[in-house]
């Protein structure tokens, strides 16, 4: 009974104090693997057919299937990464932009 009681206050304090870090705008949550940046030179590392995702995977620091969840065009295969139009390189540079200024604390996209 009364180990019931003291969990329901714990279960308590804790949802005050996240709804209180969401009220402050504070990001929760385990941060991103890849920023825009790497995410934006990642593709276009994969334009070039010498590259592996393997590679590339190493050469940023992360696993492969970090890789293919942060570029999802590769699981159509290679052929759709294709290099960035004028209009992706300004997304990624505002989503860089948006990461700069909120200290990598805010989620884009």
């Amino acid at each position: 009974m009364l180990a019931e009681f003291i969990r329901e206050l714990i279960v308590e304090g804790t949802h005050e104090g996240l709804a209180a870090a969401r009220a402050r705008g504070q990001r929760l949550g385990r941060p991103p693997a890849m920023t825009a940046e790497q995410i934006r030179h990642a593709r276009d590392l994969l334009t070039r057919p010498e590259n592996t995702v393997s590679s590339i995977a190493r050469l940023l620091g992360v696993s492969r299937s970090t890789i293919y969840k942060y570029v999802p065009d590769l699981a159509t295969g290679r052929a759709a990464v294709e290099p960035p139009t004028a209009r992706a390189e300004l997304e990624a540079e505002a989503d860089f932009a948006v990461q700069a200024l909120f200290g990598g604390w805010c989620h884009v996209g």
